[in-house]
């Protein structure tokens, strides 16, 4: 089974533009469209939908429009809501006719104490049959940088593997300990050259060579920790680095609707495969194959089996 953790949830909110976004200027929309939201609620989306076990854990008071949300989209997804005193963020998505977004994301509101004590009692209890427990996401006030690396070393004591998909501060202190850092880790370009702190390689760089790409990513495993590196490059495709090598597989062509989720659909695809008894390239094809087929779809729609089918095969590049 999959868990997920997504401590700073959201609605997020699809406002489709009939024309590209001017700014200062008055554009019409279609009806908005909201979807339970979340990188953590995200991938479980993805994995229940693929008939793999999930279970996503969250913060949200009771009735939250979150959890109508839920419902309606899903209303099978296991999920563990911690009651919380404050509604859940609204975050905005912004999509022009060319499948350019521009996404508006609120900060969500602090948890207290007590509020971050059973957030943490609930994830522990949930990865009791877990093989994979996934990470994901910003940290609302209240949460210390260090709380996904906490959690992460206990999870690892208790021998459940850890993905973490997050960014800034959390994800540098996720790998402050190269002995208890996560299993895996999906930081984008951008992300990569911030964790490295390189001012010798730009994000276009990597995305545009990746042969550097994969070295970037192999020295962030033997300087952080992580035993693999899942860095996306966006609509280049991504590249995995484990302690046998390294691999490219690019994207393959779709007419892109919104990247919103994509990254987080990456993901999903990825422990699907993993789950699945997969090998290591095979594994990031996957990856790539989710990830592009959520790019296909509206707004942080994850994409099902049916969606990924349609997507072309890709084949995954020995590098090192």
């Amino acid at each position: 089974m999959i868990v997920t953790v997504t401590a700073n949830p959201a609605i997020d909110r699809l406002l489709a533009l009939g024309e590209p976004l001017e700014r200062g200027g008055v554009v019409r929309t279609e009806d908005s469209v909201d979807q339970p939201g979340g990188k953590g609620i995200n991938v479980a989306r993805v994995v229940a939908a693929a008939g793999v076990p999930a279970t996503a854990v969250f913060p949200a008071p009771e009735h939250d429009s979150l959890l109508r949300a839920l419902e309606l989209a899903d209303a099978t997804l296991p999920h563990v809501a911690v009651p919380v005193a404050h509604r859940v963020r609204v975050n905005l998505t912004l999509a022009e006719p060319d499948g350019t977004t521009t996404k508006l994301n609120a900060p969500g509101a602090p948890l207290s104490a007590d509020e971050v004590d059973r957030l943490a009692a609930a994830v522990q209890d949930s990865a009791r049959s877990a093989t994979w427990v996934a990470l994901c996401g910003s940290l609302p006030a209240g949460l210390p940088d260090r709380w996904y690396a906490d959690l992460t070393r206990s999870l690892r004591e208790r021998g459940v593997l850890v993905a973490v998909d997050t960014s800034g501060a959390p994800l540098d202190a996720a790998l402050s300990d190269p002995l208890s850092a996560p299993d895996l880790v999906k930081p984008n370009a951008d992300e990569l050259v911030d964790l490295l702190g390189t001012d010798l390689v730009t994000a276009a760089e990597l995305e545009d060579d990746h042969a550097l790409a994969a070295e970037h990513a192999q020295k962030l495993r033997e300087a952080r920790g992580p035993r693999m590196v899942l860095l996306t490059l966006g609509s280049a495709g991504a590249v995995l680095a484990t302690a046998d090598g390294s691999w490219f597989a690019p994207a393959p062509r779709v007419r892109a609707r919104s990247t919103v989720g994509a990254g987080d659909s990456s993901l999903a695809g990825f422990l699907l495969a993993w789950e699945s008894g997969l090998d290591a390239p095979e594994c990031l094809e996957q990856a790539v194959r989710h990830g592009s087929a959520a790019a296909a779809l509206p707004g942080s729609t994850p994409p099902t089996p049916r969606d990924v089918a349609a997507v072309a095969t890709v084949t995954a590049r020995h590098l090192t």
